[in-house]
């Protein structure tokens, strides 16, 4: 299956990301934390769910979290779907059908935003509005969010990897196999196989990419909290390897990982790839599995994280954006310190 650029012409599943990192002159910039920013526009996120409520509660606020990102200067929005399963869906009450309806929405509702954003482009005299926001017509993907099993257990152990000896192989593929069919033929760019923990999860997404023809590429995305190895313990290395093994994987990296590890992890997984590498950090910040919050007073400003872009670019990221916890004044600062890397 082609994909399609802003232009409506087609380009190859297997080069779009090499392709889109080409148009945006070398570098690009990913969206930031979701639920803070449901939360800001007032969304009640306390619920297994969590952000994934809001796809049949509030999807008026999705929409606009996306749009705050874009007019920040994302060149990459993630749908709402890291926390959205069907079997989630289910336990709330809803149909398989409504479940699966639910998962294609959210990526509806992500292209919606950036067809509401070109629009406004379009519209505009500059590629600036008045108070800031950024509206350039420019090349924009969605990634469908798929987030690991740890996930959807809702506590907290996609920072740990624990999932206990009866969760094998066979298990995670059963799990994840319809989502990713769904998301795959939802109208995505990409998929974004985020906060990875283990090298058996990542193995999980692999096969099915293969073992289910999927067509629609996807990215990797592991999390690290020692700065060495994934949170599991199990080798980054030996995780960035099975991305580096799977022509769908276009890129592989770290989400959802305090900023002072970013550097040294790129350095890790420079040496095993040939793919671009991603990073989305998030604010620093400790989350508390049992309480179910961020720790507050734990993590960096924004002025204290945009300092790192250009070092983690030099060693050789070329998508950057974050994670939980960093909102569109974040995103905006990464974009206006990527711009004087950008070659157009």
């Amino acid at each position: 299956m082609g994909t399609s650029d802003v232009n409506g012409k087609s380009s190859s599943s297997s080069s779009l990301v090499k392709d889109f990192l080409r148009k945006c002159g070398g570098v690009a910039v990913i969206d930031g934390g979701f639920a803070t920013e449901l939360e800001r526009h007032g969304a009640d996120l306390n619920d297994p769910l969590w952000s994934a409520k809001c796809l049949f509660t509030d999807p008026h606020l999705v929409r606009a979290v996306h749009l705050d990102y874009l007019e920040a200067g994302a060149d990459i929005i993630l749908s709402s779907s890291y926390q959205a399963t069907i079997q989630g869906f289910k336990a709330k009450g809803y149909s398989v059908e409504e479940s699966e309806s639910l998962l294609k929405r959210s990526v509806e509702i992500a292209c919606e935003a950036r067809d509401v954003y070109y629009n406004r482009c379009r519209e505009s005299s500059s590629d600036h509005s008045t108070d800031g926001k950024i509206l350039k017509q420019r090349p924009i993907l969605v990634a469908a969010s798929v987030g690991s099993y740890g996930a959807y257990l809702a506590d907290g152990s996609e920072y740990s990897g624990e999932y206990g000896d009866a969760v094998d192989l066979k298990f995670l593929k059963d799990f994840h196999r319809r989502r990713v069919q769904l998301l795959a033929d939802s109208g995505a760019d990409l998929i974004a196989f985020e906060t990875v923990p283990n090298k058996l999860e990542a193995q999980a997404f692999v096969e099915l990419l293969k073992e289910e023809d999927i067509k629609t590429p996807a990215w990797l995305a592991f999390n690290s909290k020692d700065g060495v190895n994934v949170v599991s313990g199990d080798s980054l290395l030996e995780c960035a390897a099975i991305g580096e093994s799977c022509e769908k994987v276009l890129a592989v990296g770290i989400n959802c990982t305090p900023p002072r590890f970013i550097l040294d992890l790129i350095l890790s997984i420079k040496p095993v790839t040939t793919k671009p590498i991603l990073i989305y950090p998030n604010s620093g910040e400790s989350y508390d599995g049992i309480r179910k919050e961020w720790v507050s007073n734990t993590g960096i400003t924004d002025e204290d994280f945009v300092p790192y872009v250009n070092k983690w670019c030099e060693a050789g990221a070329s998508l950057v954006g974050g994670c939980c916890r960093t909102t569109p004044n974040t995103i905006r600062a990464i974009h206006q310190a990527l711009s004087g890397r950008r070659t157009v």
